[in-house]
């Protein structure tokens, strides 16, 4: 059985740093790209990041990029989200998701997409406040 499991979100100053990470089993990790999604409240999903099967394609939704650093490792099947200089706007429920396809793909605007995103995680609270 596939799962996706997150961890790592918390309570953060403006300004500050988070790691989350997201613990997959159930299936070769390798063999997908996974994303991560965030909502915050009131708000729609957006994608924030995603990386490919093998770690060497990356994209990043516009709002994240020179903050957020997505990485992965195969052997530990977990998933990783630097996420640096947080601000309020970044406040929401973070998730991890496995795609059916090795690639990751983006909206015609350069966000980050779900398309081919299969299962999802159940989420972890960042919070950005002081």
């Amino acid at each position: 059985q596939l799962q996706l499991v997150e961890s790592g979100g918390g309570l953060v100053q403006p300004g500050g740093s988070l790691r989350l990470s997201c613990a997959a089993s159930g299936f070769n990790l390798a063999n997908h790209a996974i994303g991560w999604f965030r909502q915050a409240p009131g708000k729609e999903r957006e994608g924030v990041a995603c990386v490919s099967s093998n770690g060497d394609q990356t994209k990043y939704t516009r709002s994240v990029r020179g903050r957020f650093i997505i990485s992965r490792d195969n052997a530990k099947s977990t998933i990783y989200l630097q996420m640096n200089s947080l601000n309020p706007e970044d406040t929401a429920v973070y998730y991890c998701a496995a795609s059916r396809f090795t690639a990751c793909y983006a909206h015609t605007n350069g966000d980050t997409s779900a398309y081919g995103m299969t299962d999802w995680g159940e989420g972890t609270l960042v919070t950005v406040s002081s």
